[in-house]
């Protein structure tokens, strides 16, 4: 098996991993219709802010989305890296798609 086989496997693996958390999903998908602030995704998902917070954290390290400062608060967004496929109802992770149903 070739180094580039595993590295992107590994790549792909992680990636897998960080989304393998239902409430992650959740904040990927009411960032794919735009940014938006920690107090908009809170009142869509009831979150203690610090549990919010920590998950925002994980997606920002692992370049799932971006944080601006805007004021006094923080603007959260998909990152530019991370393409949008199936008319902005599914991202491209670079080793798979995920798609988001728009039935929920």
């Amino acid at each position: 098996m070739s180094t580039q086989k595993v590295s992107s496997q590994s790549f792909c693996a992680q990636k897998l991993k960080t989304l393998a958390d239902s409430t992650r999903l959740q904040v990927l998908e009411l960032l794919i219709s735009g940014p938006k602030h920690v107090g908009e995704m809170n009142a869509v998902l009831g979150l203690q802010q610090s549990l919010l917070s920590h998950h925002l954290k994980v997606l920002r390290e692992e370049g799932f989305v971006t944080a601006t400062r805007d004021g006094k608060a923080v603007l959260y967004q998909l990152a530019p890296a991370i393409g949008r496929a199936n008319a902005g109802r599914a991202i491209d992770l670079g080793c798979c798609f995920l798609s988001f149903d728009s039935n929920q």
